[in-house]
């Protein structure tokens, strides 16, 4: 052989493994490797340039998740029938991986680096976001990128009361929470999942079990990297310093960035006031001549003042930026039906975060069509998510969604998604739609509670409202002093350590999203901050429910109507017709759109209109094809065709019978001539139906008999 592969197996306990393998494709990478469980196949792969671009202060990491659809043997749709942008599917995935690596590198590391992780076979039933963290960590560990891992993602799901890891898709149908965990041997950096209104101590055992699967994974990692021999990592030399410069900024304006803080102002006033500050200083001290470099230095260490005042300030006196205490929540008001055209919308304002929800009901073909290499199918329940640059008060180009807007919309839709009435109640294809006006904090969980609201307002039978809280963590290593900050604002989100965001009912979680900034977060922790989220969580049900406590009792007038009848499976074909001649004229001549499919060896059909006339006259056409002929029952049908010997009635449409002519009247009738004509109407009754399925009929048991005549009565 060409190449000298080296494997490792990390066995899963229950019969299943994993196996790693290096060293045989994609050699000219830093590091590469594949990633097997069962027949589903991961490449990944790390780049990293020789040097960092000049002016750069931060990672330039890129993470992309892509399938390839030849891994589950199909082509791809569309004109060009090949891999084009990545699906929100795939960006999910590659934000998992991102947000579970990024707080590993080191923070002097700035060098562009590249994560590409290819779906290259495909198990049906084995999934492959759960393996895209552990193969990306690995191709990192046999590369001298430094990195500060491994690290690894595993997916916990409860199935009948029991915690599997990696359970697989046919499994998941069954499950009561399911979460991607990442972490290191030492902790957990990232979790995202969904759940079914679970309690907080069900989901701290949850994290716990993942935990336990992860360690094993990243010993598995570190011994690959020691036959790999990547042990030494290479030597760079990233960023410029000062000391002398830091020293100065730090005497000169920490105490009036730390009085800033404390002022309890809002966020845009907060702000100019702190570049004030430091313009003043750079002004004064480094003038007009200073250096790109030296500039940018300044930049950078005042904002690591403002690092350090934000936190002294929370840790010390337990004091936010904006006055609050750090169990409060900021004022909320809300309002629905504020878009009067709308099927349903509403208004949710939490201090500087406000969204604009919509609600739009359509019909079966409404549906969003999922095509992707692993998982195809249909969606009826679409939430999209946008932030304007406006917003925050910036001039940005409208560019379409990118990955952050799909990340909060898939949080947001995930939570409502656990509510919603199951299909069998709710016939409706949903499109909730956030517009995030103001942003200040969470924007994604304002989009959840005015989802809510939304929703509520456009009369879906919700099995309970649910709201969201972010929350944030303030910690000093050295005093082992922490915060947990309940609805966070911006500010403290970006210099903070945690953002750990939880929705959820009056009975427990249904989603939650949590991303780590430093090490050593303990289960203690976690639980206290799941009890705090809880509280938060509760108060602002409480608010949402001073606008709208339950859904309306009905939809909007103006919001289409659904029928949904079930026919035989024999007449799906009937109600179609050749080349769909039959739906396509019911559709024309009543405006109702129809949709039919079989499910369960029977027909579903879903009679979509904005008026109860159309869905009246579609919903008694589709009746009356899909009807079964009843022996006794009466029926006003259509000549057809005229015999010698009768003639033949439509009494449904495609069931003709035979109205002998011994059965239209009680007199004898000689002759079929000039008795009806083709076209006529009449009333007839169904007298039976023979084994051969024809139909007879009769006109005569319609008629009243006519009195017997015995001649002239005596005197």
């Amino acid at each position: 052989m060409s190449y000298n592969a080296i494997k490792k197996v990390i066995d899963l306990g229950d019969g299943r493994t994993i196996e790693i393998e290096t060293g045989k494709l994609a050699k000219q990478a830093d590091g590469s490797v594949v990633v097997k469980m069962g027949n589903t196949m991961l490449l990944a792969t790390v780049v990293s340039s020789p040097e960092a671009k000049e002016g750069i202060d931060f990672l330039p990491l890129s993470v992309d998740y892509q399938e390839k659809y030849a891994a589950s043997g199909r082509i791809p749709g569309g004109f060009l029938r090949r891999e084009a942008r990545l699906s929100d599917y795939e960006i999910l995935i590659s934000r998992l991986v991102d947000r579970a690596l990024r707080p590993l590198f080191p923070e002097d590391y700035h060098a562009d680096t590249q994560v590409m992780i290819s779906l290259i076979s495909a198990d049906k039933d084995i999934m492959p976001d759960a393996l895209a963290g552990l193969a990306a960590s690995a191709a990192l560990s046999v590369s001298d990128i430094p990195f500060n891992g491994p690290i690894s993602e595993v997916r916990v799901a409860k199935i009948d009361g029991q915690l599997v890891i990696n359970p697989t898709l046919s499994q998941l149908a069954n499950a009561t929470l399911e979460f991607i965990v990442a972490g290191s041997e030492n902790d957990i950096n990232m979790v995202e999942g969904e759940c079914k209104e679970i309690q907080e101590e069900e989901m701290v055992e949850a994290l716990k079990f993942a935990h336990a699967a992860i360690k094993e994974h990243c010993r598995i990692q570190k011994e690959l990297t020691q036959e790999v021999g990547k042990t030494e990592k290479r030597v760079y030399s990233h960023e410029h310093s000062n000391e002398e410069l830091k020293q100065q900024i730090y005497a000169a304006t920490y105490d009036k960035v730390y009085e800033i803080a404390g002022s309890g102002s809002s966020k845009h006033e907060r702000h100019s006031k702190l570049r004030e500050v430091r313009d003043m200083f750079i002004g004064a001290n480094l003038g007009v001549d200073a250096d790109a470099v030296t500039l940018s230095l300044a930049k950078k260490y005042f904002h690591e003042v403002e690092y350090d005042a934000v936190r002294n300030l929370i840790l010390d006196e337990g004091k936010r930026l904006d006055g609050r205490a750090t169990t409060q929540i900021r004022p909320i008001w809300s309002e629905i039906d504020y878009l009067p055209a709308a099927h349903g919308s509403a208004v949710f304002t939490r201090g500087e975060t406000q969204s604009l929800t919509s609600v739009t009901l359509g019909g079966k073909d409404d549906e969003q069509m999922i095509d992707g290499a692993f998982i195809n199918g249909y969606s009826k329940f679409i939430l999209h998510y946008n932030f304007p640059g406006f917003s925050t008060g910036e001039v940005r180009p409208n560019r379409g969604p990118g990955r952050r807007e799909v990340g909060h919309g898939n949080l947001a839709m995930r939570s409502l998604r656990q509510v919603l009435p199951p299909d069998d109640e709710n016939p409706y294809t949903i499109r909730v739609v956030s517009d995030i006006l103001e942003s200040n904090g969470s924007s994604s969980m304002a989009t959840v509670c005015a989802g809510t609201l939304a929703l509520m307002d456009a009369g879906v039978k919700l099995k309970a409202p649910v709201s969201g809280i972010a929350m944030g963590l303030i910690t000093d290593e050295k005093t082992g002093k922490y915060a947990i900050l309940s609805d966070i604002l911006g500010d403290e989100d970006h210099l903070g350590d945690m953002d750990f965001k939880v929705t959820g009912t009056v009975n427990g979680i249904v989603a939650c999203q949590m991303d780590l900034k430093i090490n050593g977060l303990s289960y203690e922790v976690v639980a206290k901050a799941l009890a705090q989220a809880k509280e938060g969580r509760l108060h602002i049900l409480n608010e949402m429910s001073k606008t709208i406590s339950e859904p309306r009792e009905d939809y909007k007038p103006f919001a289409p109507r659904i029928v949904t009848l079930k026919i035989d499976k024999e007449f799906i074909g009937a109600v179609i017709g050749p080349g769909g001649k039959i739906i396509q004229e019911m559709q024309r001549e009543t405006g109702a759109t129809i949709s039919i499919e079989e499910v369960n060896n029977q027909g579903i059909v879903q009679v979509f209109a904005d008026n109860k006339e159309s869905i009246d006259a579609a919903v008694g056409r589709i009746r009356a094809i899909a009807s079964k002929p009843e022996v006794g029952e009466i029926y006003e049908g259509k000549v057809r065709s005229i015999m010698p010997f009768g003639a033949f009635v439509e009494i449904m449409p495609g069931k003709d019978g035979l109205l002998h002519i011994s059965e239209i009247d009680h007199r004898r009738i000689e002759t079929m001539d000039g008795v009806f004509e083709v076209g006529e109407m009449v009333k007839v009754k169904l007298l039976d139906i023979d084994k051969q399925g024809k139909l007879k009929l009769s006109r005569k048991a319609l008629l009243p008999k006519p009195e017997k005549n015995n001649g002239p009565k005596g005197e």
